[in-house]
């Protein structure tokens, strides 16, 4: 596999936390929804992407909640990296 952003092939996967709030002043009172996705970062440019896994997701969709992480985990192959990638913010640390 290779990076979407530049190519190459020098890519490395990673456990993340991501903690994911709802956007605007309306959602300050909904808790924000945490994500422990397997990370997979381009060691050349920087690109980052990960896979939401369902629950998660569902949540997001909802626009809901809970207070706790989930502790369900998908493990994602190279092959369900590129058909489902939702690219960070890369090398803007």
């Amino acid at each position: 596999m290779s990076c979407l952003s530049c190519a190459s092939d020098n890519l490395a996967e990673f456990a993340a936390e991501v903690n994911v709030h709802f956007l605007g002043l309306k959602n300050l009172d909904k808790p924000s929804v945490f994500i422990f996705p397997k990370l997979l970062v381009c060691l050349d440019c920087g690109f980052s992407w990960f896979a939401t896994p369902e629950t998660e997701l569902a949540l997001l969709a909802r626009g809901t909640s809970t207070n706790r992480g989930s502790t369900r985990k998908r493990v994602l192959t190279a092959l369900q990296f590129a058909s489902e990638p939702v690219p960070l913010a890369g090398g803007d640390s």
